[in-house]
Order: C-alpha cells, then structure tokens, then sequence
C-alpha cells in the first residue's frame, strides 16, 4: 500500500506546509497549523506522459476567449427578494453558497423558509446535521411553512449524501452544517480542518458535475469570521454572512464574496414570530426618529452594495473622569474615529482630547465605507455644543486628514434618496453636488471641514 501523505495547513490564510512549524510564513500567526492527510494518487489513474513529460487529457481542445458562449446563466429565485439581491439576482444552477452567522442569527430559519417554498415547484434535499428531522418538523410546523414535497435527511456521512443525492437528483441541496460533516477515509473529528476542507471539496465536486446549487451552512469564531481553513471560503462561488445577535430585531444578510453578482450587497430581514420577514424599504427602519431632536444625532446616506440606505449616527461627548478619556464606537471603526477626532482638532478647532467620546450607528448597521466621517464629526460637534442639528438635514462625505472634504461614489443617487425621504437640507462635498438640487432640497456644497462647520 502507498504511504498517505500529509501536510499542515494554516486554519487563517490557507497556507500549506510540508511539516509542522509554531508560525505561519504568511499571515504570521501563531499555532494556526493543522494536519490534514492528503488523498494518495490512485496507481494507473492519470494519463500516461506525453514528450513533454506532463500527464493529463491531452484531447481536451483549447478554445479562443472571444469564442465562449456569452448567454446568461438562468438563476432560480429564493422567493427572498432580498435573499436574491445579496446573491446578484438569484441561485445560479452549479453553484456553492455558503451561508454563516452567530449562534442564533437565523440561519437555519432562512435556509428552511427558502427550501419549504422552493419545495412546491422544485426538487430539494435538506440533509440536516445538528438536529433530527422531527426538530426541523417542528420548526417549519412554527412558523407556518409548507411542508409537503421536501426532502429531508439526517445524516452526517458526506459518502451517504452523496449517494442519496445521486438517486435523488435534487436540484438544490442544503447542508446544515459543514462543520458537522465528515469523510469515512479521514481520521480526524467532525469539524476539525481536515474535515471541513475534504467535506466541502466534495460536496462542490458534486454540485459542479450535476449543476447542483449547493447550500452550506458555516459556523463562525469569536471574532465573527467563518470557521474552518481559509481555503473554505476560496472553494465556494458565494460567501453570505448573517449579521444580528439574538438581542436585535433585525438581521442583515451581506455578501463578502460573490462569482455572480456584486460584493458588499446588502438585505435586510426582520425577524419575526413567523420566521425572517424581508424589509423592502431598509431606510424607514433606521429612521425611527423622536419628535424632539436631541444634541449628537444626524442622519447620513450609506452605500451598500447597489443601493443607498439612510441611516442615524448619534454621538456623545461628555468631560472625562479619567487620565485616559474613552473613545467607543459602534457600527464603525473605532481607529477612525480617532482619526477624526485629531482633525477635527487640528482643522476645525475643536479640542476633544479631555472629553469621553462614544458613538453609536442606529439599528445594528456596520458601515465599512468612508462617506460616514463628516456625518461623525458633525454628530460629534453637535454633542459637544450640546446644540442639536436640524431634523431635516442629512449629511455624507470623506473627511482627509488636512480637512479637505473628498467626494463619495453615486452621489447623485444618495441626495435624491434623502430627497424621496423628505430631508429638506444637504450637506456634500462639492464635487457630488448637483447642477439642479431636487425640488424643495438645500444642497450645500462644501470644501473643507471649517466650511461645514460654518454651515451648520
């Protein structure tokens, strides 16, 4: 019998090494290697080397890029409209999605939701890992979903589902979850990165060879990446994380990576006692303002993927007790925050060095882009003023750090998506200001951080 080959693989960044070593070359972490044995090559299963002394299917024709064939690939709807936004219009047949979130976010419920509705017009197999079959019964029971014409098993063994799956011929499979999964032929734990790397690598194996679209469900770690070797997110077409803790409401469903539509999308659920609702206008959610404007509260227009969302950021500045004074923010980074802060200092006057500063972005939003710093430093201006803003201004800009104002992507699109929402007063950087501002709107175009100031 030939010797089974192993290497260690680095569970952060994918990387693989030939023996086991306490740092990672790449990512320069620390005790992130992990032995994975490797599947030894079957005797006589590769073609036999040409002159070249390469193997392989040499008949295999190559073919000129402007030659391939250009027509759309048919995508099946979720019946989630949102859930159709984030993957860029819908399931693509052959696909791997990978669905992940916090203990409790709803991934099981949205997977469920989808598949018992699909399960009226389409072939679906639900493979469950973590719970048997009369949980999942009673859990579509709960939230009132119909239940006849899909498929379930329970069942662990990848080598199974693949043989239920070639006598099924679904055409959605649903695995929840990877972690749970595990090859005969591999020794180590269900979960471990052995596991999940061979698990996931053949159940793609098998969607792409059947034109599957294939569901994975992927637990995350204390820091709210997804679990598993790095190499997991690289095998899949879509990468889908669930964001909400079981405190919230509401859920936002983001796209980190997508093979067929647009990354850093953007759909908003609202959970429910009937399962995860869609919300189909995001920005009258984060708008439930009081009648009476407090100090620290302005509204800003946030770019999420193809669409614009308003969105309220609220600032506190209070005189520290401390040698040290705090700076916590919510929803954004806090490094920038602090960035902001010593320009504010530097260009606009304003001495927070002695004050705590907290700062908090309204309904659970993440914002990751930089429209959101003039909207920060004015929000923080106003409670430091204590002074509260205008109900009817909304606000959006990069801030550098010479306190130049710096234009944002689709400006146009974000001033006409306040105005639809009745703001009456803009502030923008000059480059993003309209010829013609929208009937009954003030858009006021500004250059520099003191020239803000002075418009407020």
């Amino acid at each position: 019998m030939a010797k089974a080959k192993s290497a260690f693989v680095c569970t952060e960044c994918g990387a693989e090494y030939r023996k086991w070593q306490g740092q990672c070359s790449s990512c320069q972490e620390w005790n992130t290697l992990s032995e994975v044995h490797l599947a030894s090559a079957r005797p006589g299963g590769g073609a036999s080397p040409g002159r070249t002394g390469y193997a392989g299917d040499l008949s295999r024709e190559v073919i000129d890029l402007g030659n391939v064939d250009l027509s759309e690939v048919p995508r099946m709807s979720s019946t989630f409209a949102e859930f159709d936004r984030v993957l860029g219009g819908g399931l693509v047949p052959g696909s791997a999605v990978l669905l992940g979130g916090n203990p409790g976010a709803g991934k099981s419920t949205l997977l469920l939701q989808t598949a018992c509705k699909l399960a009226q017009q389409r072939r679906i197999l639900y493979v469950t890992g973590e719970e048997s079959l009369s949980q999942v019964a009673m859990r579509a029971h709960r939230l009132q979903l119909p239940t006849n014409g899909l498929k379930m098993l329970a069942e662990t063994s990848v080598e199974t589902i693949l043989a239920v799956a070639e006598r099924e011929k679904p055409e959605i499979l649903v695995i929840d979850s990877i972690q749970t999964m595990h090859l005969e032929d591999i020794s180590s734990a269900p979960g471990g990165v052995a596991q999940v790397r061979e698990s996931a690598a053949a159940l793609t194996r098998f969607a792409k060879k059947t034109n599957t679209v294939l569901l994975l469900v992927g637990h995350v770690t204390k820091d709210g990446s997804l679990a598993g070797p790095k190499v997991l997110e690289h095998m899949i077409d879509a990468s889908l994380l669930l964001e909400g803790g079981a405190d919230s409401r509401f859920r936002t469903l983001r796209g980190q990576k997508n093979r067929f539509g647009a990354v850093n999308e953007l759909g908003v659920f609202a959970m429910l006692e009937q399962g995860l609702k869609e919300v189909k206008n995001p920005s009258a959610i984060f708008l439930s303002r009081q009648e009476i404007q407090a100090p620290g509260s302005l509204v800003m227009v946030v770019w999420e993927g193809t669409r614009p969302i308003l969105v309220e950021v609220q600032a506190l500045v209070d005189e520290s007790a401390l040698g040290n004074p705090r700076r916590v923010a919510v929803g954004v980074d806090q490094n920038r925050l602090a960035m902001l802060l010593a320009v504010l200092n530097r260009h606009g006057g304003l001495f927070t060095g002695d004050q705590d500063v907290f700062l908090n972005v309204v309904g659970g939003v993440k914002v990751l882009e930089t429209s959101a710093d003039l909207a920060v430093l004015l929000a923080v201006v106003s409670s430091l003023q204590n002074r509260a803003l205008p109900k009817e201004l909304v606000v959006f800009g990069e801030v550098g750090l010479s306190g130049e104002i710096r234009p944002v992507p689709s400006g146009q699109e974000r001033i006409a998506e306040a105005a639809k929402h009745g703001f009456l007063r803009a502030i923008v950087p000059r480059a993003n200001a309209p010829k013609q501002a929208p009937k009954g709107m003030e858009v006021i175009a500004v250059d520099k951080l003191s020239d803000a100031l002075d418009a407020l």
